[in-house]
């Protein structure tokens, strides 16, 4: 039966996705970083809701379910030759996303990102744009940010965490630039989140050597790139919370202080085995990470 079944395939090749493709393209797990960060920006704002809602409902419907699907479905379609290495299962290695469908997709993504960030004003539409412009940089030719670990990381920390924090506090404040500190804490949760950037690579580390991607891991070696991944994710939290006790905020950076604790022992662990146990840490650390982000918010709402 199977023979069969794989006899129809090849005598019947699929020309549209299969039930299911494009939201696994899509990948919907990852549109929550970009979507908290946007939270955490309206909210350090310091701006009340009240009629704001639709543009809040908006901002976060733009930042995760369209401009980081657009660039998930960008990855994958310059990612196939690597994913057929790594993760021959994923939509379009596997044939479930045939022909130039995962390119076809990142384009419509990448148009309905841009006309759905009108209502937001010029400011929400330059924003878009360039967190689009960064999404398709970091997969597409000539740029391919990925290519560099030091650089890729970057580039979806300033726009995964930075760029969607600060979106979120101009469209609050109506159009208006945040003020430094609410720039400050973008800037260092954005360098943070190249070391959680990091830890996505460890999967791929034999994929990448073999295409020629200089992930840290696979250009540095997986315990140098763990050594980095937890400096950069802990160094800008210290910062943070200096910062927010010096600004007369001591209960919420000693909150701060108390998720590094853990996230510090969990990274123990990870560095006694980064290959092995760089999952663990991404899936277990980094809500630690991330809700401190939000208790900066809420220390920056008060000032």
């Amino acid at each position: 039966m199977a023979s069969i079944g794989v006899n129809e395939q090849l005598q019947h090749p699929r020309t549209l996705p299969a039930p299911g493709a494009v939201l696994e393209l899509l990948k919907p797990i990852t549109w929550f970083p970009p979507m908290w960060a946007f939270a955490c920006g309206a909210i350090s704002s310091g701006v009340l809701l009240g009629d704001r809602w639709p543009q809040l409902a908006l901002g976060l419907l733009i930042t995760g379910p369209l401009v980081c699907a657009t660039s998930q479905a960008a990855n994958d379609w310059y990612d196939r030759h690597v994913d057929a290495i790594n993760e021959p299962h994923r939509p379009i290695p596997s044939g479930r996303m045939p022909g130039t469908w995962g390119f076809r997709v990142a384009i419509i993504w990448t148009a309905l990102s841009l006309l759905a960030a009108v209502p937001l004003g010029v400011a929400g539409i330059v924003a878009v744009a360039v967190a689009l412009a960064f999404a398709w940089a970091y997969s597409a030719p000539p740029f391919r940010f990925k290519q560099n670990g030091w650089v890729g990381n970057a580039a979806v920390g300033v726009t995964y965490e930075g760029l969607a924090w600060i979106t979120g506090a101009i469209v609050l404040l109506g159009g208006a630039i945040p003020n430094g500190k609410v720039l400050a804490m973008a800037a260092l949760y954005s360098l943070g989140t190249h070391g959680i950037m990091t830890l996505n690579d460890f999967k791929a580390i034999d994929g990448d050597r073999q295409m020629g991607i200089k992930s840290l891991p696979a250009a540095h070696g997986e315990h140098v790139a763990a050594w980095v991944a937890c400096l950069l994710m802990l160094v800008p939290q210290f910062v943070v919370m200096l910062l927010l006790a010096s600004w007369g905020k001591p209960v919420h950076a000693s909150a701060i202080g108390g998720l590094v604790v853990v996230q510090t022992m969990m990274m123990a662990s990870f560095l006694a085995a980064p290959r092995q146990r760089a999952l663990f840490l991404s899936a277990a650390g980094v809500p630690f990470y991330v809700s401190g982000m939000m208790v900066a918010a809420f220390a920056l709402r008060g000032l």
